[in-house]
């Protein structure tokens, strides 16, 4: 993708990627997504902000190459390799190049990479760089989501550029980005910045405290009305939840299947927002997206030998992991001649600060009975979401 001009002597000179689908082997990105390098031409100096992926470094190359122009420092707001890794080809290629970045950042800077110490400049929380007629302020904001990220603000033109800070993946030809890049940044959010979340509402904090009027992320397109994903952040980072109850579940003979869908029917006749996903089809990223807003989470599991079902099992750590600000969990499956499926999935949720709802597991298909003990869960769930008024 050629480079774009976003404001007077400020450009994109980043690549998309349309053909990625997984992203750190982990993350299924089914719309693609970007790696965003910034350059700023001043009139004493120019600036690159973060390079892209190593396997679109030529891209880069092209793009700076065209623009004919010489890179003076380097900014580098966090050390992943979908940021820093053209590094050393574009300091092979711009010699004289300075890397900035803040101390976390350079050395894990120079555990990855090879690049010489004497090419560093280490900057602290509100350092300043002058470009001659435009000058750049440094923001630390660790555990965005590495411990050495940090946020480059251009002052004149009132541009941050916020590394993974309020991505989003998408490949996308349009610079910047209208209202239905909402889901996209939502699901960024949630796979990869929720378990950060009260470290994340502090930076937001910060900030407040400067007039911006874009937002240049290091993946999706850019905000030129960064009101929109600043006011999404602070929903999401928030301690508020929603009347939603997301089901992550398995079935493999149908008496999960049938429990489920009592519940979930159960839930709609108290208006509470049922969000069942069948882990058969669903991708994690819907779980994680799921999770967000979510006040209460049932999981739902066959047993398999003596425990849960792996996908549940997947599920259940990646909700543990992720942290998500959940006030009330349960459990219901089903067995055929015993098993520990309970206690397994309990003890894996150790990070969630939840209260339990009284958990149902049963022996083969529901019954008249255990239908009753799911209308008693859905009632549990009703008064638990009214004492918090979000009914």
């Amino acid at each position: 993708m050629i480079y774009r001009k976003i404001k007077e002597d400020v450009y994109s000179v980043g690549v998309i990627d349309w053909d990625r689908r997984i992203f750190d082997e982990l993350i299924q990105i089914p719309n693609g997504t970007s790696y965003n390098s910034y350059l700023i031409k001043g009139s004493d100096k120019t600036v690159l902000i973060d390079t892209v992926d190593p396997t679109k470094t030529h891209e880069l190359l092209d793009n700076l190459e065209k623009l004919d122009v010489n890179i003076d420092y380097l900014i580098v707001n966090h050390a992943e390799q979908d940021h820093s890794g053209s590094i050393p080809n574009i300091l092979e290629k711009y010699k004289d190049a300075v890397v900035i970045t803040n101390s976390k950042c350079k050395e894990l800077l120079m555990e990855f990479l090879p690049i010489d110490e004497e090419k560093f400049m280490v900057v602290k929380d509100g350092d300043t760089l002058n470009l001659g007629n435009k000058n750049l302020k440094f923001l630390i904001t660790p555990w965005v989501h590495w411990p050495d990220t940090m946020v480059t603000y251009l002052e004149e033109d009132k541009i941050i550029f916020s590394c993974d800070f309020f991505g989003s993946h998408r490949a996308t030809t349009q610079l910047f980005a209208g209202k239905d890049i909402y889901r996209n940044a939502k699901k960024y959010y949630a796979e990869i910045m929720m378990p950060f979340r009260a470290i994340i509402r502090k930076n937001l904090e910060k900030l407040d405290k400067i007039e911006i009027e874009i937002i240049a992320p290091s993946h999706g397109p850019i905000y030129n009305d960064p009101k929109f994903i600043i006011d999404a952040y602070k929903d999401w980072t928030s301690d508020n939840t929603k009347n939603e109850v997301i089901i992550p579940y398995i079935s493999m003979h149908g008496s999960t299947q049938r429990m489920v869908d009592h519940l979930v029917n159960a839930l709609v006749q108290r208006n509470i927002e049922a969000k069942p996903l069948n882990l058969t089809y669903t991708d994690m990223g819907e779980v994680a997206l799921g999770l967000v807003d979510a006040t209460t989470m049932v999981i739902a599991s066959p047993t398999v030998l003596t425990g849960p079902h792996p996908s549940v099992v997947y599920a259940t750590y990646l909700a543990n992991a992720l942290r998500p600000k959940l006030k009330f969990v349960s459990v219901m499956g089903s067995y055929g001649w015993g098993g520990r499926m309970l206690d397994q999935i309990t003890g894996m949720i150790s990070t969630l600060k939840v209260d339990m709802i009284s958990p149902l597991i049963i022996k083969g298909f529901p019954k008249d009975e255990d239908y009753k003990k799911i209308d008693e869960m859905a009632d549990e769930i009703a008064s638990q979401h009214k004492k918090l008024g979000i009914i």
